[in-house]
């Protein structure tokens, strides 16, 4: 199902275990203009747009009420794809094999794809993820690149927001789709920084930590 909502905002929804295509390309489409969309993970809903739309980095700075110094996060397709915009060794990438796709943020050493822009200016750093919803995968598989994302939390609010319906009620005015893939849970990322090559806990959610 889609149906075009006030300002241009396409509201579309899709089997949250066997996402139709033909709704896909129409998200693709949007993202490929440079547009923002909600769409689901399993820590709840998030924003995203391509990589190189500075508009809608901007635009998910606006929603969310983030400064230039807030840190987002790639949503890579999957391990092969993350490795192409982190510094990855031995040590890192056994580790991610074990625990990716999964509800884990990892912050790795930023490569020359990742634009100067979105790194941790200090560090040189990158946030990562790869996650399991099936619908963000289909989605992922479209592109070459990552999408530039951050969870949907309104300012305010201490969770992320979890149905598509909520988030075109109140975001129909600022986003260009929203990508409906059914509820989705709140409990945020484990987040672990694995600049070194020993795992260092940053926030505990989902994810098992083990070290």
């Amino acid at each position: 199902m889609a149906k075009i909502l006030p300002k241009n905002c396409f509201y579309i929804s899709v089997h949250a275990e066997n996402p139709q295509d033909r709704l896909l390309k129409q998200v693709v489409d949007i993202l490929n203009q440079g547009g923002v969309i909600a769409y689901p993970t399993e820590s709840g809903y998030a924003l995203g747009c391509l990589l190189d739309s500075k508009k809608g980095i901007d635009v998910i700075r606006e929603i969310r009420r983030l400064d230039e110094q807030h840190e987002l996060t790639l949503m890579c397709r999957d391990l092969s794809n993350l490795s192409a915009y982190a510094t990855v060794g031995n040590v890192q990438f056994r580790y991610l094999k074990s625990h990716l796709p999964g509800p884990y943020t990892f912050i790795l050493p930023a490569s020359k794809e990742v634009p100067k822009r979105l790194q941790t200016p200090k560090r040189k750093t990158i946030g990562l993820r790869v996650t399991s919803n099936i619908v963000t995968n289909a989605l992922l598989a479209y592109f070459d690149k990552p999408l530039i994302t951050a969870s949907l939390i309104l300012p305010g609010d201490e969770h992320p927001m979890t149905d598509g319906w909520s988030i075109q009620e109140a975001l129909a005015h600022t986003l260009d789709a929203v990508l409906d893939g059914g509820f989705s849970g709140f409990e945020p990322t484990t987040i672990i920084d694995f600049t070194e090559d020993e795992p260092v806990l940053v926030r505990q959610g989902q994810g098992e930590f083990l070290t």
